[in-house]
């Protein structure tokens, strides 16, 4: 997430026209006729959202410290869990496995199906992680999850706002729990981050420089090849059957595979953190923004 609370509550509600702004879509990956809609405000800042096997995207609430479960059939929103951890971005592994940042004590959890969770990381080399962030879970196994520094009012009385390690990097955690490792450290911010579905190559934004690069992933983990994929960072990201990646900010921006704008969806809100591909099909894009969600149809679809 990119703004301190304390920012976040000095924003004043979009102003109605921004609503009738218009889509570009260069290469017609939007629905024709298809307009964003508003399924639920009311929130105090959305993040993380998770699309689970049967469609259901499950997104939090991070001041209000809870997860929250949009239901793809019937359109309508439960609370799936309180007190999450101030979980931030989150993943589901194919087992049905919420992977999840939860940043109130620095840590990695795994949610199971009826909200239970087990830390997964709680340190490397002995300190504390910074806040883990967001995270992507590959096909093979193994999960890479960033590490930047946001500090939170709620650390108060926890822990200083300064650094935990020695800057803020690209972690990987092996699919047995066993191996935990640094795969990028010469990012500034990094904070977004998706793979692609055949498990070759990952997205990491790094937002603090303002760019976002692409890496070939190896067998045991480790990234290669590092190359400029974008001069855009982004909170969070998602990627679709064509291989389009789609970042957040200023509403959302999408860049064909070779890294070419191709869209750009506006949002009526100051801040766009975070997107993913829900519904059994994959084809609603699932939009968190502020203290609102909303979904936008498709003709493009998410991936597993």
């Amino acid at each position: 997430m990119k703004l301190k609370w304390s920012l976040v509550l000095l924003f004043a509600a979009t102003p109605s026209y921004l609503l009738m702004a218009q889509i570009e879509d260069k290469k017609k990956i939007v629905e024709k006729g298809a307009e964003l809609t508003l399924v639920q405000d009311g929130f105090k800042f959305t993040e993380g959202p998770a699309v689970s096997r049967v469609g259901d995207v499950y997104f939090t609430d991070q001041p209000n410290n809870r997860i929250h479960k949009w239901n793809a059939i019937n359109n309508e929103v439960t609370v799936f869990k309180e007190d999450a951890g101030r979980s931030n971005g989150m993943f589901f592994t194919l087992d049905g496995t919420l992977i999840s940042c939860a940043d109130e004590q620095n840590q990695l959890w795994a949610i199971d199906q009826d909200g239970k969770e087990e830390v997964l990381v709680s340190a490397f080399r002995r300190k504390k992680l910074n806040g883990p962030n967001d995270v992507w879970v590959r096909p093979k196994g193994g999960m890479y999850f960033t590490d930047p520094l946001y500090p939170r009012p709620y650390w108060e009385g926890i822990r200083s706002d300064e650094l935990e390690q020695d800057g803020e990097h690209v972690y990987f955690l092996s699919e047995d729990g066993a191996e935990l490792f640094r795969v990028a450290e010469d990012l500034e911010k990094p904070n977004g981050i998706i793979g692609t579905p055949d498990g070759k190559y990952l997205y990491v934004a790094d937002i603090g420089a303002g760019k976002t690069y692409k890496y070939e992933i190896r067998e045991d983990g480790y990234l290669i090849n590092k190359e400029l994929f974008c001069e855009m960072g982004s909170d969070g990201m998602t990627i679709d059957n064509r291989g389009n990646v789609y970042l957040t900010g200023d509403g959302v921006t999408v860049f064909n595979s070779r890294g070419d704008k191709i869209a750009h969806i506006p949002v009526p809100a100051d801040w766009t953190a975070n997107v993913t591909f829900g519904a059994l099909d994959r084809k609603t894009l699932f939009i968190t923004a502020m203290d609102a969600v909303y979904t936008l149809k498709m003709k493009t679809r998410g991936v597993w």
